[in-house]
């Protein structure tokens, strides 16, 4: 009896100690998570239930009661069989409106915030999540060297109504929830910039100025404060609980329009540039870039801009690519290769895995990972867990953290991942991306640039 009743305490602690280890982890547990609430406070009762029986299990329970924030106030010998009852609903009446233990929250929160500034493109803004209307306008006035006293915000909401943002008004209010969009333009209501304006060279000479290092540096420093704060779990929600995940995938959504930005921002730089010399330069710093995103480890951007040049918009300007010099198009087919799909990605998981850390890894493949082992196994084998799925998709997700670690182990500063400091200049505009979303006017510029013969 007494070995039996020693493993028996070993299990019920095992099951506690696990519980503390997953708490820890997912340090933003939904508050409001009735399944979790539920759960806790079931696991709670059975814990009180055994303690008169397994008083050394009172160590165990003080850490369940941090989690649930209850303090305590009876000792082990008030947990008589007579008395537990009475004190369990004492207990849990004084705490129904718990909350689990959250992670520190950062009070401002880094966002990328999207401002159309013509119904197809718009600007990607690198700012904090309380940002005021006042700020932002003048974010998007600089960038576009406009006057910012004759710029206004509007919020376009779903049904096309067009509402006027005041000055001091917070961007990111919960009154604001219901909008499309963010859209500014002049007080007279007409637009700040067109694609189709003959100034539209502006922007392609200020990129042809920038160091290809510096632009790469500015990448992989923003891709890396985005990753950093990312929670593992974050890729589970968002593949096995998309329709419930809201609010819950906040950073690796943030990560994910970051991939799809940059490989509109290089679409947009080349085909906003109508001459053909500056384009061909444009093609070969592009090139440079993708190459020192590698060399710096950054693959999301490295994918992002070698995707953006085999686009259907710009690989068809064959004019353009004919001019690009012989070692920048062997450059290009190198860097290319390592998106090669065959083999499940082969030849990125190789060249990845042969990465020292810090890295970034390029994060839809790892969801489609995740998805892949969710949907080829059953979660429950004959009512029972399948243990051997969840290990799996633990083993996906263990990347995440390796990626973050340095030489050393040590988890790395969600500052920068890299060393130096990047241009002051070259971060402002990395931070200010002026992207077309619109695939229409894509290929419409394309065409324009060289027309089908």
């Amino acid at each position: 009896m007494k070995e039996e009743r020693r493993d028996t305490l070993l299990r019920k602690r095992k099951v506690l100690h696990l519980l503390s280890q997953w708490s820890s982890l997912c340090t933003d547990l939904p508050r409001d998570n009735e399944h979790a609430k539920l759960f806790l406070k079931t696991l709670y009762r059975y814990v009180l239930d055994d303690l008169y029986e397994f008083p050394s299990l009172e160590k165990d329970l003080k850490e369940l009661q941090k989690l649930l924030r209850m303090q305590r106030r009876h000792t082990v010998d008030e947990y008589s069989p007579q008395r537990k009852n009475k004190a369990l609903f004492h207990q849990l009446s004084l705490k129904e409106n718990w909350h689990p233990v959250r992670g520190a929250q950062r009070e401002r929160k880094e966002v990328l915030c999207r401002v159309y500034v013509t119904i197809d493109s718009y600007v990607s803004v690198r700012t904090h999540s309380e940002v005021s209307v006042q700020e932002l306008l003048s974010t998007v006035a600089e960038r576009f060297d406009c006057a910012e006293d004759d710029m206004v915000l509007m919020a376009v909401t779903y049904p096309g109504e067009k509402v006027l943002l005041q000055s001091d008004q917070c961007v990111f209010s919960s009154s604001l929830s219901a909008a499309e969009r963010l859209h500014v333009c002049r007080r007279d209501l007409t637009e700040i910039v067109s694609p189709f304006t003959d100034n539209r060279q502006q922007s392609s000479v200020k990129m042809l100025s920038m160091n290809t290092w510096d632009v790469a540096v500015s990448l992989t420093n923003c891709d890396w404060s985005l990753f950093s704060i990312m929670h593992e779990q974050e890729l589970v929600y968002f593949t096995l609980s998309r329709d419930v995940s809201a609010g819950h995938t906040m950073a690796l959504e943030q990560l994910l329009q970051r991939c799809n930005e940059t490989q509109q921002w290089v679409m947009t730089e080349v085909l906003m540039c109508p001459n053909l010399c500056k384009r061909v330069q444009l093609f070969k710093k592009f090139i440079k870039i993708a190459a020192h995103c590698k060399e710096q480890r950054n693959l999301s951007s490295f994918f992002s801009i070698i995707m953006g040049l085999n686009s259907p918009a710009v690989s068809r300007l064959t004019q353009t690519w004919e001019k690009v010099p012989g070692k920048f198009r062997k450059l290009f087919s190198e860097l290319e290769s390592l998106m090669d799909p065959s083999f499940n990605h082969k030849a990125y998981r190789d060249a990845f895995r042969k990465m020292k850390s810090p890295k970034i890894p390029f994060l839809p493949l790892l969801l489609k990972d995740i998805t892949f082992i969710h949907e080829g196994n059953r979660t429950f084998l004959d009512n029972l867990v399948n243990f051997d799925k969840l290990h799996m998709i633990a083993d996906t997700l263990r990347i995440i953290s390796q990626c973050r670690t340095d030489h050393m182990g040590y988890r790395c500063p969600s500052g920068n991942m890299l060393s130096q400091k990047d241009s002051t200049e070259v971060r402002t505009y990395i931070n200010y991306l002026h992207v077309i979303d619109n695939q229409r006017t894509l290929f419409e510029l394309s065409h324009r640039l060289e027309p089908r013969t």
